[in-house]
């Protein structure tokens, strides 16, 4: 993306020791996900808990969170330092938010920034309901913001990242949160520690394919102000049903994830009641099920592979529930983190 010419300064990178670092992209988990409506406008209205989660690298496996470096340019080109398998530039999120910002910081009478190259290390499954390319494009938007010295508010922020996808303002925001309308209407909770075991099956899901599903319900009721959203096994995801309907090897995770959890953590099924154990995250592929300690979550990684009721190619790891995004308040160790 070139943008129009000007004269800049020289941009030293070892002026500045943030242009030397890793910016993470961690990936989310939407603990329910209930449609309530639909607007004329053909957006669904949903209520949906976001919760930010590390994923644990595996040598096997792969995993953890997506990373991302800039580079400034000494000119005015945004650009992407290896293309992504699928994705043209003007569908790529990262270069979309380099852009939006930029053209805002212009807007507001501020010194244009200069160009930049975002090099992304891709580590999240594409089209599998972790949040990915809008977690990748909150973090373009949040560390810009920094490199660039626009000092954006984060209600600017987010503003433009809802311009790029529902999902990017929580990621913008930083906290866990419920969010309502179509994602942008987002209230903060905080949420208590907790473990998870994510499998990922080797398909990618199209999101806009699960919402066109002419069997997919429309008319969940809203949430009661007192609701529990923290229960175990509160709520469900009113995708869900097309999803597996559409692509066999979710509902073959769901199942095995499903048996591990009962065999290595049977007092789970005392505690969700009815609610099954494990569950699909956004529109799918990925899947989940959650799990009071890491040691638990290990457990039933081990029993996964020990079933080996898994379908082929799928992947399955461990992640830690995050209090906030890694790059918001009090910083947060994260797995296979070289920034700090």
């Amino acid at each position: 993306m070139n943008l129009p010419p000007s004269s800049l300064p020289p941009v030293d990178p070892s002026e500045d020791p943030l242009w030397r670092r890793v910016w993470p992209a961690p990936a989310k988990l939407n603990l329910f996900l209930h449609i309530t409506g639909r607007r004329s406008d053909g957006y669904h209205l949903l209520e949906t808990l976001f919760r930010f989660i590390d994923i644990e690298p595996d040598e096997h496996h792969g995993g953890g969170s997506d990373r991302l470096r800039f580079v400034p340019r000494n000119d005015w080109t945004i650009a992407r330092a290896h293309p992504l398998p699928g994705i043209g530039e003007e569908s790529d999120l990262s270069l979309r938010a380099a852009s939006r910002l930029h053209a805002a910081a212009c807007a507001a009478g501020l010194p244009p920034p200069c160009g930049v190259t975002i090099e992304l290390e891709k580590r999240l499954p594409q089209g599998g309901g972790l949040g990915g390319g809008s977690s990748d494009a909150a973090t373009v938007l949040l560390a810009l913001n920094r490199l660039w010295g626009l000092g954006f508010s984060n209600a600017a922020l987010c503003a433009i990242g809802l311009e790029l996808g529902a999902d990017v303002p929580v990621f913008v925001a930083g906290r866990n949160a419920f969010a309502a309308g179509i994602g942008e209407e987002l209230r903060p909770l905080d949420l208590p520690p907790a473990w998870y075991v994510v499998v990922a099956p080797d398909v990618a899901v199209p999101t806009a394919e699960i919402f066109r599903a002419p069997e997919l319900r429309r008319d969940t009721s809203p949430l009661a102000a007192n609701a529990d959203l923290c229960a175990p096994g509160f709520g469900r995801n009113d995708l869900q049903p097309a999803a597996v309907a559409r692509y066999p090897q979710i509902a073959a995770c769901l199942a095995a994830l499903e048996s591990a959890v009962e065999t290595v953590a049977p007092m789970e099924r005392k505690l969700r009641g009815k609610s099954n154990l494990a569950r699909m995250t956004g529109s799918g592929a990925c899947v989940f099920a959650e799990l009071p300690t890491g040691e638990t979550a290990r457990a039933v990684l081990r029993e996964l592979s020990a079933s080996a009721s898994l379908p082929p190619a799928a992947r399955a790891w461990r992640a830690r529930g995050l209090p906030v995004h890694p790059l918001h308040g009090e910083p947060v160790e994260i797995f296979g983190d070289g920034s700090s």
